[in-house]
């Protein structure tokens, strides 16, 4: 696995731990809380389809002897 694999599987990783702990929030009552973590959520995932794209970019790249 690639550096740039690894950095966009962690980060999509961080997403889903932002989801989950935003929906907790929510079901709490806690919207203000709720929304700040979704907002992470976002920020994370959308830096993991950057990674992962420039990961899958790359890769189309290489060659083989």
């Amino acid at each position: 696995m690639t550096d740039l694999h690894r950095k966009a599987a962690e980060q999509h990783e961080l997403a889903a731990h932002a989801h989950r702990t935003a929906a907790e929030h929510n079901e709490k009552g806690d919207g203000v809380a709720g929304s700040w973590h979704a907002e992470r959520a976002l920020e994370y995932s959308d830096h993991a389809y950057k990674l992962a794209k420039e990961a899958h970019n790359k890769s189309g790249q290489m060659v083989t002897l």
